[in-house]
């Protein structure tokens, strides 16, 4: 059994990349590998992911993200070298660009560095991420993308000799599927910039103009765009049909996903939305913008759901509208998203991450 540390800017907010963290760590320590997470700082608003966690915490700086003075930087790397000498022998997961850049001159030898980007290479390209990666991932013993669309992207722009892919799991898989009869389409994330919803909202205003069936468009999260986007929710007539149910629990979601029929996404960007796999696992289909390898890896287009081309508000709207229409096409989609949502199950991705443990142990 292999010795894995994960290392995350801030491991315990709630978030995609620390989600995927701690569901991968909890699934290899089952496995029998000794398994450490480490947030480089705390978290603002701690999110508990794993109840009974069977693999070790550590977090390096008692404040939040954010700038450090060069002092408390640098106890703060004499703390983690000293942790990571501790540790011993095995692999360290760094899973973003920043936590590669912090980390890389750090690693003690016998420690394997491996990069695991959450992000897409359309992302990346687009910020200081892609500069970061070529800098420095190619010292890496391996790249890790989501996607192996992504994979290949990367190691053409970024010149990386070591990518490999792995998509993110689902942490767990549900019994029960909806039957797909509510008039509810469902809008999951944070309430940031980035995830646009004020897109989907005009896209399901314009939908349930054309449907006439009185639809609702649940968005559940919690973020800074709240008041906006309750704002434009009105200004686009639909804000007694849009829904703004906050923060839900992991357990409650199951509830979610039952009583919804469609997952509408509307994000400028994503790496792999787990989201859209946990709504397939329920029969849900989705309707997205095709913005990342990783979401063409989750929706395969008028197979398992709707993939239409980035910011097209219109065909969002549109195929919206097509199975807000149609029960049939729904349980269609539905039906084949589950099915192919099983490559996502926790098993299957574990099996991957020890295959690049075995690989990188020749």
């Amino acid at each position: 059994m292999s010795t894995v540390v994960f290392a995350c800017l801030d491991a315990d907010t709630l978030g995609g990349i620390q989600r995927v963290t701690h569901t991968v760590a909890q699934g290899l320590a089952a496995r029998g590998h000794r398994v450490h997470v480490i947030g480089l700082h705390r978290a603002r608003r701690p999110f508990r992911y794993v109840e009974r966690p069977r693999y070790r915490r550590h977090v390096i700086h008692r404040t939040a993200a954010g700038p450090v003075a060069r002092w408390s930087r640098r106890l703060g790397d004499r703390r983690l070298r000293a942790l990571l000498e501790g540790i011993g022998p095995g692999h360290v997961v760094m899973t973003s660009p920043s936590v590669v850049s912090r980390m890389l001159a750090l690693l003690p030898d016998g420690l394997a560095g491996i990069g695991h980007y959450h992000g897409s290479f359309e992302h990346a390209r687009g910020t200081w991420h892609l500069g970061s990666v070529r800098r420095n991932w190619a010292r890496l013993d391996q790249a890790v993308f989501l996607s192996d669309d992504d994979a290949g992207l990367f190691a053409e722009h970024a010149m990386l000799p070591n990518t490999w892919s792995i998509a993110n799991p689902l942490p767990g898989w549900p019994v029960r599927t909806a039957d797909l009869s509510a008039h509810r389409v469902l809008g999951v994330g944070r309430l940031a910039g980035v995830k646009r919803f004020d897109r989907l909202i005009t896209a399901f205003a314009e939908a349930s103009r054309r449907v006439g069936d009185p639809w609702e468009l649940h968005l559940i999260g919690e973020g800074e765009e709240l008041r906006r986007l309750r704002e434009h929710a009105h200004a686009s007539g639909a804000g007694d049909r849009v829904v703004f149910r906050g923060r839900v629990s992991s357990k409650a979601m199951a509830r979610e996903y039952l009583g919804g029929s469609v997952l509408g996404l509307s994000s400028e960007h994503e790496g792999f939305p787990l989201v859209v796999a946990e709504a397939a696992a329920f029969g849900v289909p989705a309707v997205a913008f095709d913005v990342s390898g990783g979401m063409r890896s989750l929706v395969v287009p008028d197979g398992t759901g709707v993939l239409v081309p980035p910011g097209d508000v219109p065909a969002l709207a549109t195929a919206l509208a097509n199975l807000m229409s149609s029960q049939d096409d729904r349980r269609r989609l539905g039906a084949a998203a589950r099915a192919h949502a099983e490559s996502f199950r926790l098993d299957p991705i574990l099996d991957g991450w020890e295959e690049l443990l075995t690989h990188l142990a020749r």
